[in-house]
This record gives C-alpha cells, sequence and structure tokens, in this order.
C-alpha cells in the first residue's frame, strides 16, 4: 500500500510543476491572434479607458475581452455582488434566463462577437467568465429592471433591485443653437457601485455597416449608458423612463440586440426608429433623442412595450428627464405623478424648460456643460446639489428636507459623467466627455462612508471620484 501512496504523492507533486506549464500553454496566443490584437488597441485618459475595436464580429469580440479583461472580471464581479443583497436571486439565475430567453434568438453576428470575447477572456487569464455570462451581463438592465419586476410577481423576492436612477439629456437644433446645427448632451445617473464602470468608450470599426464611437462599460457590445456617433450621421442618447409599469414580452427581442443593430445599420432616423420598434420587448424603455446631422433634424421616440412615439423637427428641442411626453405611454405605462415637482423627473423637467427658455439661440458645446452641470432645484427654488438638479447628487439629499423620491437618504448615485457633441464635432465622429460628477464635485469614498455608515456594505465597489477634465475623444484617437 505504500507503494500506491507513494506514486500518489509523485503524480500530485508532478501536475503541481506541469500546472503552470500548462496554464501558460492554455493563454499562449496563436499568430492569427495576435494578428487581431495589433489592430485593436486601449489607452486611459482622464479617467476614461478608451478602445479602439475592429474587422470581424469573432475578432472584435476577442480585442475586447483581451484588452479589457480586468475591466470585465470587475464589473461582472460588481454585477454578482450588487444583486446578491439586492434580490434574493443571485447572478447565475439570471445567467439561465438570459439563455432560455435570449440564446436563440440572438444574432449570429452579435454571437460571434460575445463568443469571440469569451475566447479573449480566456486567454487573458479569465476564463472563468464564458459566453453565457456575458450574455446576462450585456442584457443585465432588462433582466434586473424589466423582466425581473414582471416576473417577481410569481417568484417573489425580499427586495427588488434598485429602480433605474436616470439621466439628463437635450438635442436641439435651429432656433436654439448658436449656430442653428444640432447639438446634444447627456449625463447617465446610475448607482455609484455599477455606475463607476461606465467609464469606457469604444471606437468599433466592424467588417459590415457603419462605424460607431460610444460610451459603455467593459463587456458591452452595445452602449446601455447610450451616447453615441454613428458613420451614418446619427447620433443619439436616451432617459430612461421613470416608473414603468407596461410589463414585458418574453417573445420580443432583447433591447441591447435592437439598439446596437440600429446603431451599425440605421441609415436615417427613420430606419433607426423602426428598428427598435420591431420586436420590441419593452425591456429598457427610454425617451431616445436622436439627431442626424445630414439630414439637419433631430427627432424623439418615446417607446413603452405597447406604445410608442415619433417625432421629428428641423428647429426646436427635445429634453429629457426621465418623465413620457406621449400621453398614451404616460397614462398607460408608468405610474409617474407628472405635476409632482418634489419627485426628481418632473423637477428636472421643469429645470429644463427654465434653462431653454433662459438660453435659446446661444446653444453650443461649452453652454451644453455648463447646462449639464446645473444645480437648480426647481421645487426649492434655488441652487441645490440633490436628486432634482441636472447635475443629479443622490448622496447629498437627506430625504427630509430635500425628498429623494423611493431611496433612501443620502443615496450614492447620481450623475456619472457628461457628454457633449455637435454637427462639427459629430461629421469627425468624435464627441467630448467628463468622467465623475458633469459639474466636477468630487465624491470621496472614505469621508462619504464615515458620514454614512449605513453604506458600509458597498466599500470596495464604489472608488473615489476625483474632479477630473473635460476630454475630445475621436476614432482611433491614439
Amino acid at each position: 500500500m505504500m507503494w500506491r501512496k507513494r506514486f500518489f504523492v509523485w503524480v500530485l507533486l508532478s501536475l503541481s510543476f506541469l500546472a503552470p506549464v500548462l496554464y501558460a500553454a492554455a493563454g499562449e496566443l496563436t499568430g492569427e491572434e495576435k494578428g487581431w490584437l495589433a489592430r485593436g488597441k486601449r489607452t486611459e485618459r482622464e479617467g476614461w479607458v478608451f478602445l479602439h475595436l475592429e474587422g470581424k464580429p469573432f475578432e472584435r469580440g476577442f480585442q475586447h475581452g483581451y484588452l479589457l479583461a480586468p475591466e470585465i472580471k470587475k464589473t461582472i464581479a460588481a454585477e454578482r455582488y450588487l444583486i446578491h443583497w439586492q434580490s434574493t436571486k443571485d447572478f447565475d439565475f439570471f445567467v439561465e434566463i438570459g439563455k432560455r430567453l435570449f440564446d436563440n434568438r440572438l444574432d449570429p453576428e452579435l454571437k460571434a462577437e460575445l463568443e469571440g470575447m469569451a475566447a479573449g477572456l480566456g486567454k487573458a487569464g479569465a476564463d472563468s467568465i464564458g459566453y453565457f455570462e456575458l450574455l446576462a451581463h450585456n442584457a443585465y438592465i432588462e433582466l434586473l429592471w424589466y423582466w425581473w419586476p414582471w416576473a417577481k410577481k410569481a417568484m417573489p423576492a425580499r427586495l427588488p433591485p434598485p429602480k433605474p436612477v436616470g439621466c439628463s439629456a437635450f438635442i436641439a437644433i435651429g432656433s436654439y443653437t448658436a449656430g442653428g446645427e444640432i447639438v446634444l448632451a447627456h449625463n447617465s445617473w446610475v448607482d455609484y457601485a455599477l455606475g463607476s464602470n461606465f467609464n469606457v468608450i469604444v471606437d468599433l470599426l466592424p467588417e459590415k455597416g457603419y462605424r460607431i464611437l460610444m460610451q459603455t462599460l467593459a463587456g458591452n457590445i452595445h452602449s446601455a449608458s447610450d451616447f453615441f456617433v454613428c458613420s451614418s450621421g446619427l447620433i443619439g442618447t436616451e432617459t430612461t423612463i421613470a416608473d414603468f409599469s407596461g410589463g414585458y414580452d418574453t417573445t420580443g427581442t432583447a433591447e441591447f440586440c435592437r439598439v446596437r443593430r440600429a446603431m451599425q445599420y440605421a441609415g436615417s432616423i427613420d430606419d433607426w426608429a423602426s428598428m427598435m420598434i420591431e420586436n420590441n420587448s419593452g425591456g429598457y424603455a427610454n425617451s431616445w433623442l436622436l439627431g442626424d446631422v445630414r439630414r439637419g433634424e433631430i427627432a424623439r421616440l418615446e417607446l413603452g412595450t405597447k406604445y410608442h412615439r415619433l417625432e421629428k423637427k428641423k428647429d426646436g428641442v427635445f429634453t429629457g428627464s426621465n418623465v413620457a411626453e406621449d400621453r398614451d405611454l404616460l397614462l398607460n405605462e408608468t405610474e409617474t405623478n407628472f405635476s409632482d415637482i418634489r419627485k426628481a423627473n418632473v423637477g428636472r423637467k421643469v429645470s429644463w424648460m427654465r434653462l431653454m427658455k433662459m438660453y435659446r439661440g446661444r446653444i453650443d458645446l461649452e453652454l451644453a456643460k455648463q447646462m449639464l452641470a446645473d444645480h437648480f432645484d426647481a421645487w426649492l427654488g434655488r441652487d441645490n446639489p440633490g436628486p432634482r438638479s441636472i447635475c443629479g447628487h443622490y448622496e447629498l439629499a437627506d430625504g427630509i428636507t430635500s425628498p429623494c423620491d423611493s431611496r433612501p437618504p443620502f443615496y450614492p448615485a447620481g450623475a456619472l459623467d457628461g457628454k457633449v457633441v455637435d454637427s462639427e464635432l459629430a461629421g469627425q465622429m468624435s464627441f467630448w466627455a467628463r468622467w465623475g460628477s458633469t459639474c466636477g464635485k468630487p465624491f470621496m469614498v472614505e469621508q462619504f462612508l464615515a458620514e454614512h455608515p449605513q453604506f458600509e456594505w458597498l466599500r470596495g465597489y464604489m472608488p473615489d471620484r476625483p474632479t477630473r477634465n473635460w476630454a475630445v475623444f475621436k476614432k482611433a484617437d491614439f
């Protein structure tokens, strides 16, 4: 028996020496893979990670997975942690749901891109993240904020995930702008723990279709925060429709598939809207603000589950603050009290009305940056950075003197960034972006947790957000 034990020990020791060799071989790049990576590049500036991808679907997915492996691991780890504490169902539950809902209906091009991303992650040493985890990651908003509220009626949860916090945005043209051309501006509002990962700007040059420059987060093949410039001449963004209750259609196509298809293949606003409306699932119900710089036209597409409306203008403005404008969608698919100025979305809607009246005919890129950083509180009638200011700061709202909707006092959420573009920049495939609060106000984690220890559970998932500068990003910006 002793010889058997010695043999067993010898085998284990041999394998322990071989393991690093086997791992190195598994991560060794082939000549073909090195060729793919030679066309994909990353750089970092002012808190942003800038990523250039190009080629066939699998190739650009491989570039993405390999070059952003640390960021993808960090982002999915944050999603796993947040879901664990915000729902009785864990991340793997939603992976299975995503597999069942989306895998068989995924565009072959997008499926190949996700498969390439998984392969790139594997070669970078992150092989614990596979295709189906990436699928759920891309469908995170749809699964957690739309499918789950619909499905949990039959599967009660202790706590639903936080509702989407929102965004602030406008698009203007003609008599509203300094030169008559289009100006588009947007800041993203998300919990700081999840939102800290939205610091990626991708320059995507696909083998087929139009080039895309978009803000996103690592591991996404769409934008999710939704700010994009396309070589078709289309630019766009969105603000989420708050208090949405329009349900979910499990036979529809996932929103992340529809929006990516629209960005890559739509040649006009009408084409873009048609691609979003067709096989609409109701996931990620938004007010989309769109511009066509070649035709000198702007539009708003409000898209619920059963209701939608497309409006277009060659002179005027559309604003977004998470309040639906279409009467049928507003009354039938939301629970918003659209006259309650204490609410964040209604207060910001009033602030946009004030700013557009104040600055009509003068709006340009610099003024757009200032407008996104506005701290006016329409309910209080004075500057007060908080949930009702266009540059949002839920962490400054105590819930008493400054009501903060359904969120607890001092909840760490608000505006993550700022982005602005006009017709000239769009023609160059570029835009301005600022990472951190649009106004530049810093958020320092140790100070915040010392003052609000009830959020200690988020330690390690909320990085400091120092003041950073605005920077221009453009295609192949290296």
